[in-house]
């Protein structure tokens, strides 16, 4: 059995797809944990990519949402101490925009930008009800580390073009039994549809509905690679119309419901392969295919990450400890407060 003591990496998956995804690209599998804590429900898989070891978490079945997957993070820590950063790779929904070429099959990396933050979080129930929203929390941003790493890819990626497609089709070619479910779908699937269009399975398919899209181009990456904001909630965006306002608001790439639940205990960099367009004609098609590119793009991040920077780095626990720690005096102070009242 492995010593969960010699993990650093700490990779979160909401999704089946997500995990089988990150466990293909794995370049070693390990044996499972020699110990976890009682109360740790994680299904875990141990392994290294490059010199780093990883442990790969998946959310328990049907367990969905940002409290969820903070559970997650929380036991992986207590189960894996030595954790030094995260990352939450998977599937999200495209945010598509006349600035931000979007497509299915693409992949949005959370980072900052224009004075927004990699991830926010916002309230989806104020969304729905009054067409508008309200940012509810302000996330901290990836470590250091990880945006130094991103950097890096987009330097490298800049210069030549990357080889994602062409490592998944590597995958798939190693085990075929995934081509049906994680192969890139036919291109005519990927329908952008106009926002006023909502999806009624009744009426017959008629292409006037679409957005008119420019083919993309030999020299172009294909899928291609978006930086900025990702907005996280509770429950899918499946609204065209609050979707474009969003972005118009807020820049948003992408729409999630997962990560903005650990990101201010679990320091992560958040990657996301667009799967559906954030509207009322969502489908599965995509989705392995998504959550391959994903997995891809996080392996290639941690092949540039030397193994010593990450070793110096304190760990995930003992950050917690720390602000714990610096709470304590205002916690105090109220207490005090509080009783003299």
């Amino acid at each position: 059995m492995s010593d969960p003591q010699k993990y650093w990496v700490g990779w979160i998956c909401a999704l089946r797809v997500e995990f089988v995804a990150a466990q293909t690209f794995l370049d070693e599998v390990h044996d499972g944990p020699a110990f976890v804590q009682p109360h740790d429900s994680n299904s875990y898989k141990l392994g290294a990519i490059g010199a780093h070891n990883v442990v790969v978490a998946t959310l328990p079945e049907a367990e969905y949402g940002t409290a969820s997957a903070a559970r997650v993070a929380a036991n992986m820590l207590t189960s894996f101490p030595n954790v030094r950063f995260g990352l939450m790779v998977g599937i999200g929904g495209g945010a598509p925009s006349k600035k931000n070429d979007i497509r299915l099959g693409d992949i949005v990396v959370g980072v900052p930008r224009e004075g927004e933050r990699g991830v926010l979080q916002y309230d989806f129930g104020k969304t729905v009800q009054e067409r508008k929203f309200q940012v509810t929390m302000l996330l901290n941003q990836p470590p250091d580390t990880l945006l130094s790493a991103v950097a890096a890819i987009r330097t490298k990626h800049t210069l030549a073009r990357h080889g994602i497609h062409e490592a998944v089709d590597a995958a798939l070619a190693r085990n075929p039994r995934l081509v049906g479910e994680f192969g890139r779908p036919l291109p005519e699937s990927d329908r952008l549809f106009k926002p006023d269009i909502v999806y009624d399975p009744a009426v017959q398919f008629d292409a006037s509905a679409l957005l008119q899209r420019r083919v993309r181009q030999p020299h172009e990456d294909n899928p291609a690679i978006h930086y900025g904001t990702i907005a996280s909630a509770n429950q899918l965006m499946k609204d065209a119309t609050v979707r474009d306002r969003l972005i118009a608001e807020k820049n948003v790439l992408c729409f999630e419901k997962w990560a903005a639940g650990p990101m201010n205990h679990f320091p992560c960099l958040v990657i996301r392969g667009i799967c559906d367009y954030s509207d009322s004609h969502k489908n599965d098609a995509w989705q392995g295919y998504a959550a391959m590119v994903a997995a891809v793009y996080a392996r290639e991040l941690l092949d540039v990450i030397h193994p010593t920077s990450v070793e110096v780095q304190r760990t995930l626990q003992d950050l917690a400890r720390k602000e714990f720690s610096n709470m304590k005096p205002d916690i105090n102070s109220l207490k005090a407060t509080n009783d003299k009242i």
